[in-house]
């Protein structure tokens, strides 16, 4: 059906899907904040999981779209791509998100956050491992390589909530002169304006549930539009994926940091960065449960080239982390300078790498 369509109908599809996406991306986003403080799952593992999944409902959309429909190669490009190009978001909230005009690393930089940028480098690491698999390795609709994603996951979850309640450091591994209000203090501010506005929590339930219903729907329609659009215009699905799929897709974590920047929790932008980009590798065993095939050992030389990627700009920023630069060039820390710059010559490089 839609390769019916004409090219500028597609167009104007994928277009208007991605500005529903940006628009029901923020509305998520706060209806996320204001039910976790209210339901008081800020300090649980139900508010990190919320998160997560409300901030990736385009990427799940997607990867179950492409797998129920077996073409692994755009659930696998979408999720590994969309990794490296949520990683490049963290430059654009250091341009544009940061007052007053210090890098976006040294006012963010604590002990949690590197733990949590450890833990999305070591479910990349599993997911080169998982993709020298057998491939006819399922059992059960799933495969050990998928599963072990998962379970990695939420151990490393309990990890970092646990950082966050305080570290055996000095100032609890925050380093000094950096935000001054603590970590998640926008989350109580959303929720003071809700109740401000007079917005019941059944009221905001319902605002999150429509918008993520416009979100998983648009994911589906922006995903099929743009691979037949593109696809016309020559672009592979594994570029589609890892670079205009992936920025559709990144935008309601686009949105979330700007917010969270513009009102001074610098920590909780970059934590939203790290943990959508810790559960994106959970969304295979998703993509392996639908498509009941092993999807990881089907992996090409580009998925794995993205994969590094994603993994090189995570520890150029966990580098930020622990230096701490305050010198600017464009506006930009060093590590977002550096991070532009690989991410720029990566995605030039996929065209090297053979399929």
């Amino acid at each position: 059906m839609v390769s019916s369509l004409s090219s500028p109908l597609l167009l104007i599809i994928f277009v208007a899907c991605a500005a529903a996406i940006w628009v029901a991306g923020v509305k998520l986003s706060d209806a996320t904040d204001v039910l976790s403080q209210r339901l008081r799952l800020g300090e649980a593992m139900g508010g990190v999981i919320l998160l997560a999944i409300a901030t990736n409902l385009p990427e799940l959309a997607i990867t179950v779209s492409a797998a129920a429909a077996h073409q692994t190669d755009v659930a696998v490009g979408n999720i590994l791509g969309g990794i490296a190009l949520q990683t490049v978001v963290l430059v654009a909230l250091d341009a544009a998100g940061v007052r007053p005009r210090a890098p976006l690393t040294y006012l963010a930089a604590s002990l949690a956050l590197l733990l949590e940028g450890a833990l999305v480098v070591a479910l990349l690491l599993v997911v080169i491992m998982s993709t020298q698999m057998p491939g006819d390795l399922v059992i059960a609709r799933t495969t050990p390589g998928a599963l072990l994603i998962a379970v990695l996951w939420l151990v490393g979850l309990m990890l970092v909530r646990k950082a966050g309640k305080g570290l055996p450091w000095h100032e609890d591994g925050n380093a000094p002169d950096s935000q001054a209000k603590a970590r998640g203090h926008s989350e109580i501010s959303k929720e003071s304006e809700a109740t401000r506005r007079g917005l019941g929590t059944a009221r905001v339930a319902t605002v999150f549930a429509i918008a993520a219903l416009v979100t998983l729907v648009a994911g589906v329609f922006i995903e099929r539009s743009g691979e037949e659009l593109f696809g016309r215009w020559g672009m592979s699905g594994v570029l589609f994926g890892a670079t205009v799929l992936a920025a559709a897709t990144a935008l309601p974590e686009l949105s979330t940091g700007l917010t969270s920047t513009r009102l001074g929790d610098y920590k909780l932008a970059v934590s939203d960065i790290f943990g959508g980009n810790a559960f994106l590798p959970v969304l295979f065993l998703v993509a392996t449960i639908v498509s009941g095939s092993a999807v990881l050992p089907q992996a090409h030389h580009t998925d794995i080239y993205l994969t590094g990627l994603g993994g090189v700009l995570t520890l150029v920023y966990m580098t930020g982390l622990v230096f701490r630069p305050r010198r600017q060039f464009l506006r930009m820390g060093p590590d977002s300078v550096t991070a532009l710059l690989i991410y720029a010559a990566g995605i030039a490089g996929l065209a090297f790498v053979p399929n």
